[in-house]
């Protein structure tokens, strides 16, 4: 039985992907009931993502309780660094350092990597054109891991259809419920399970106004800036959605 473990941040969580019990869904959700579908019987899906985490307690925390998971996982995916660039500063190399210590972790102990680059929201963020550069460096950095290590690597960083408005949240941060989608079906295609890119059409209304961008910075950009100020993250007090092996049927 396939043994599936997501760790990460507010991407992995599914964040955006909000079901009508107000509950998030997101990709590694449907990643595991695709792969469930695919494989024709149920699997087991914990996820441990929490939204805010900054790359090195999701590779120390939350990889040390994946790896204590009984039985072990036979798949684990990892993502993050997002929340990392959009502070100031920061090394790219810790970054990459922490990711490879990961993903050797993972292999020395006998679970099947999947790695990925998380979509690109810089085009829609202020001051996006500076963390641009850092998701493009990250995302490099770890690309030959995949021949180095022989694991999964997607890179959603590069794909273009992502970047486009309509497949992100209210916020321009994280993806809406279409963007889910497209991350998994990528997902599901580079794990073996042939899944036909998931694409809408842009909605033809969603041009800007003053008002919805005066709305946007008070509703989204100031309470981020009042986090950072007070040190604060919004995954303060929260634990991962899926923290024990949970099935998902076929």
């Amino acid at each position: 039985m396939t043994r599936y473990v997501a760790i990460g941040d507010s991407f992995t969580e599914g964040l955006g992907d909000t079901l009508p019990d107000g509950s998030e869904r997101g990709w590694a959700d449907l990643v595991a009931a695709g792969i469930a579908a695919g494989e024709g019987k149920p699997i087991s899906y914990a996820n441990l993502a929490i939204r805010g985490r900054l790359l090195e307690p999701i590779v120390t925390q939350q990889l040390d309780a994946a790896l204590s998971l009984d039985p072990l996982p036979t798949l684990l995916s990892l993502n993050g660094g997002g929340n990392d660039m959009m502070r100031p500063g920061g090394d790219l190399k810790r970054l990459v350092d922490l990711t490879e210590q990961a993903v050797r972790r993972c292999l020395d102990a006998g679970v099947r990597v999947l790695l990925l680059s998380g979509a690109d929201p810089s085009g829609h963020l202020p001051f996006g054109s500076r963390m641009r550069p850092k998701g493009e460096a990250l995302t490099t950095a770890v690309a030959p891991f995949a021949q180095k290590y022989d694991l999964t690597f997607v890179d959603m960083f590069h794909d273009q259809e992502i970047q486009k408005p309509h497949y992100w949240s209210v916020d321009r941060l994280h993806l809406n419920a279409n963007g889910h989608r497209r991350v998994a079906s990528v997902v599901l295609d580079a794990l073996g399970f042939p899944t036909e890119a998931h694409v809408v059409a842009p909605d033809p209304a969603g041009t800007k106004s003053l008002a919805a961008e005066v709305r946007y910075y008070r509703e989204h950009v100031l309470p981020w800036i009042n986090r950072r100020l007070r040190g604060q993250s919004s995954g303060d007090n929260r634990t991962g959605k899926y923290v024990t092996w949970t099935p998902f049927p076929a």
